[in-house]
This record gives C-alpha cells, sequence and structure tokens, in this order.
C-alpha cells in the first residue's frame, strides 16, 4: 500500500472515530447505529465495516484510545525529572478527574468497556493490550518514586499500580453513575490524597504546586460534545 493511500485510510478511519464518539456522546452507545455513523462520517455504511466489523469493535477501538492516552499522560510525568512523584499522582489523578468531567457523556459509555477488560470479560483485544501497557508504564513511573524515597517500599510498584489503577477508576465509575453534581476533578483530588496517604514517605516533598499537563498529541474524546459548565 503506497503511503499516500495508507494515510486517507488512517484518515478515513479516525473520521469514522470521530463522527461515532460524537454520536455516542449524544445518545449513547445503544441508540446509536452503524448506519448512523456512516452517516455523519459521510462514508458509506459497508466503509464503517471494512474498518470496524462490528460496533463492539468501533467501542473497543475507541477503548484503545483511551488507554493510550492514559499512558500519554505516564509518559508525560516520567519526562518530569524535576517534579516530585506525590506531586505528579495529584496532577494524574486531578488531570483524568478534569478531562473526564468536561466530556462524561462520552466516558460514560465507554468505561463500561473498560471495566468488562479490568474485570478480564475481554481479553486479548487491542484495548486489553493497551491497557496492559499503560499499567507497566505506571508501574515504572511508582517504582522510580520508590527509588527516589518519595514513596515507602512496603508495598510492590505492581501492587502500588493496581491499587492506583483501581481508586482511580472506581472514583470514575461511581461519579458517571451517581446521581451527584459534585465535581469529579474535586473527587479525584480527594481519591488521591487517600491513595497517598499510606505511601508516601517521610522524605518527600508536599509543598509544590500541581503542575498542569502540557497538550497531548492526541484526545480520546475527540468529536464529542463537551459539556459546558453551570
Amino acid at each position: 500500500m503506497s503511503p499516500t493511500r495508507e494515510q486517507k485510510r488512517g484518515e478515513q478511519r479516525e473520521r469514522i472515530l470521530e463522527a461515532a464518539r460524537g454520536l455516542f456522546a449524544a445518545r449513547g452507545l445503544d441508540a446509536v447505529t452503524m448506519a448512523e455513523v456512516a452517516a455523519q462520517a459521510g462514508v458509506a455504511r459497508a466503509t464503517v465495516f471494512n474498518y470496524f466489523p462490528s460496533k463492539h469493535a468501533l467501542v473497543e477501538a475507541m477503548t484503545e484510545t483511551v488507554f493510550g492516552y492514559f499512558r500519554a499522560l505516564i509518559e508525560a510525568v516520567l519526562a518530569d525529572e524535576k517534579t516530585s512523584t506525590p506531586t505528579l499522582v495529584r496532577a494524574l489523578f486531578s488531570h483524568m478527574g478534569g478531562g473526564i468531567e468536561h466530556y462524561h457523556r462520552f466516558y460514560r459509555g465507554i468505561f463500561r468497556e473498560i471495566v468488562r477488560i479490568q474485570v478480564g470479560l475481554d481479553e486479548g483485544g487491542a484495548a486489553h493490550r493497551a491497557r496492559g501497557a499503560a499499567i507497566g508504564r505506571l508501574e515504572e513511573f511508582l517504582a522510580r518514586g520508590q527509588r527516589r524515597g518519595e514513596l515507602r517500599r512496603e508495598s510492590s510498584p505492581g501492587d502500588l499500580a493496581r491499587a492506583f489503577d483501581s481508586l482511580s477508576n472506581g472514583t470514575v465509575i461511581h461519579w458517571l453513575y451517581d446521581d451527584d453534581a459534585s465535581s469529579l476533578r474535586d473527587r479525584m483530588e480527594r481519591a488521591a490524597e487517600i491513595f497517598l496517604g499510606p505511601v508516601v514517605s517521610a522524605e518527600a516533598d508536599l509543598g509544590e504546586p500541581v503542575p498542569e499537563f502540557e497538550p497531548l498529541p492526541f484526545d480520546p474524546a475527540a468529536g464529542a460534545e463537551p459539556v459546558e459548565p453551570d
């Protein structure tokens, strides 16, 4: 396949994903048909099926992108050699909370798929592999914090990564499905303190301002309608 044709296929695939994100965010996964996705993307229905044989495959591709975005966040904190690990943990929780809150209609549907992967109902797919890669980098980030003396060593990096994953995703899921108007960013910032409480060492610097992440090269919610603040 020529580079030009491959680029065109990549752009067409992303256009389909963007159309689906917007429709799923507006109406929910179950209410949207593949024909509607095709119409929104400006392609034939058969073209959508060429890329995604089923709606499940389409949702899995979106879920893979969400995990890829999370991994990119971890790469960003690993690239920061100056800020302390506890401060970077706070930044991760806060950034995730703010992004999901801004696009909660999109994430409300996608998190059903994320939960399926977390509990092992969907193993072996691209999204499952993307999640594994992200958790692996999270372990490396937390292990670095232990080597620096900023996190206690009683727990393994793997146990810390699983605790981080469970607490952050559990907080998101409760917020998405609770009838509660509170801010997810606020909830996530409180969850970060719960995670850090037992594991921060006495030597860690806890007085730093929490940094903002630079814009990442892609957004898993691209095409979804943001929720305007009241």
